[in-house]
């Protein structure tokens, strides 16, 4: 009984700070998320939440990842940028993640205005690609927080109906 009462504040723990860590670019929010639910799953022996469930889980914590590498391009795009801008900006956002949280928040704009200037010289053309990005990025967090709290939705529903 003491195994599973560990494993439970294991896992809870597990899924608070993923939600943070959703928050914080860098962090694995979502991957630290699932792995606390498949220890409280298994904490159960999967009596409650079973492997379909945690399928569904894995998938939705994929999608943060495509949410999150794709919303600075599109909201770069959205701004009338051109492809080589959105690429910058997909470009940045990947590079960005090696310098920390400025560069996390820094990298999807930076990237779009190198990408559109690389098409045209126009610098207002290439902030407005930049400001796109980060508006993107913004967005991008808030929809892996609605994933996030999707998950946590899903995983209660299941165990606890």
């Amino acid at each position: 009984m003491e195994t599973v009462v560990v494993l439970w504040l294991l896992g809870t723990v597990l899924v608070g700070i993923g939600i943070a860590g959703t928050l914080v670019p860098a962090m694995p929010g979502s991957v630290l998320m699932l792995a606390g639910f498949v220890v409280i799953a298994w904490a159960e022996n999967f009596d409650y939440v079973g492997y379909g469930t945690l399928a569904l889980l894995a998938v939705m914590t994929l999608l943060t990842y495509l949410v999150d590498f794709v919303a600075g391009a599109l909201g770069a795009k959205h701004f009338g940028a051109s492809s080589r801008a959105a690429i910058g900006a997909a470009i940045g956002a990947v590079v960005g993640i090696f310098f920390g949280l400025i560069g996390i928040l820094v990298g999807p704009f930076i990237g779009a205005v190198v990408g559109e200037l690389t098409e045209r010289e126009d610098l207002y053309a290439a902030g407005r690609a930049g400001i796109g990005a980060t508006i993107g990025l913004l967005l991008g967090t808030a929809a892996k927080m609605a994933i996030a709290f999707a998950m946590v939705g899903v995983f209660l529903l299941v165990r606890f109906s």
